[in-house]
Formats: structure tokens, C-alpha cells, sequence
């Protein structure tokens, strides 16, 4: 395995305590991990926009959700629990995000999430409703891009029969559970 993956691995596991599985399957080419990875960053370390962190993984959970990717759903939703405080809030959008504990804006960002997700035809309705709610349209590509990515990435995961480590399914929930991941 090359250098660069190995050391990435090795700086992930040291900063969570365990690898997870995504890189481990990823590493089997690593050019596309290298491009999944890269991609990943781009869209969820960037430091502008209105999204939060928490944001993000409540788009990822939604989106994971509808797609029924057990890996993205636990492992994103241990991560949303981190970044929100909220230990609950996950579960419910899992669930059923219609009956979710939801502000109208983080409702807002869901539904246009999920049907860019469903790959429904976009109008500019989906952007007004966005924008009611407090985001442009740089906001509404961030919302964009993350769902689409991760419908791509859950379609990877069921196809290489990914499952989550059991380290995620604690993380956000209980005292020292708290340890931040990068996927």
C-alpha cells in the first residue's frame, strides 16, 4: 500500500482509536481513494458558507437514510452527535426526518438535501424556500454536492457490503464517546 495511504490511515486511527471501514475498503485502488477522499475534504473541511459541521452530517444521515446505507447512517450519525450536542436528533431523522425534533431551517436544508438525493428536477422554489430560510445559493451547492456525494458513496458501501465499526455506535452517546472521525 502506498506511503501517503498508509500515514493517513495511521494519523486517522491515532486520532479516533480505531481505523474506520470506509478506508480500509477504499485503499483496495489508491487513486480513488486518494479521489474520495480528496473530494470528502472539499466539501466537508471547508471553512465557508453557512453550513456547520453538525449540518453536514445531519445532510449525510438524511441522505444515507433514504438510501438505507447502514455504514453512513451510524457512522455520520455518531458524528452529528459529536458536533451537535444532540444526542437524539439523528435517531429521529433516521427514523422518519418528517417527525424529526427539526428547526425550519435545518427541515429546509433536509428537503432540498433529499431531493437532490432523489434526483428530482431542482426549480427555483426548492432555492426561494432555502433562501427563506437564511442560504444563498453557494449554500444551496454545498447542500447539493454533500448529498450527491454521499448518495454515491452509500451506493459504494452497499456494493462492497461495508459495515460500520462498532466503535460508532457509542460515540456522541456516552462519556468518552466523543472521539472525532473523519468518515
Amino acid at each position: 500500500m502506498p506511503y501517503d495511504i498508509v500515514e493517513l490511515m495511521e494519523e486517522v486511527e491515532m486520532k479516533t482509536g480505531f481505523l474506520p471501514n470506509v478506508f480500509k475498503a477504499m485503499s483496495h485502488r489508491p487513486a480513488e481513494f486518494r479521489a474520495f477522499f480528496a473530494y470528502y475534504n472539499a466539501i466537508m473541511n471547508k471553512d465557508t458558507g453557512r453550513l456547520s459541521k453538525a449540518d453536514k452530517e445531519l445532510i449525510i444521515v438524511a441522505t444515507s437514510a433514504v438510501n438505507r446505507c447502514p455504514y453512513c447512517v451510524v457512522a455520520h450519525g455518531a458524528l452529528h452527535r459529536i458536533y451537535s450536542k444532540q444526542p437524539a436528533l439523528a435517531d429521529q431523522v433516521i427514523v422518519n426526518w418528517k417527525l424529526a425534533d427539526l428547526s425550519d431551517r435545518d427541515l429546509a436544508m433536509l428537503e432540498f438535501a433529499l431531493a437532490v438525493c432523489r434526483a428530482d428536477n431542482i426549480t427555483e422554489e426548492h432555492f426561494q424556500k432555502l433562501e427563506r430560510h437564511g442560504f444563498d445559493r453557494e449554500d444551496a451547492w454545498d447542500i447539493g454536492m454533500i448529498s450527491a456525494f454521499f448518495a454515491m458513496s452509500n451506493r459504494i458501501a452497499h456494493y462492497v457490503d461495508l459495515h460500520p465499526n462498532k466503535e460508532f455506535y457509542s460515540m456522541g452517546r456516552t462519556p468518552g464517546g466523543e472521539k472525532e472521525e473523519e468518515a
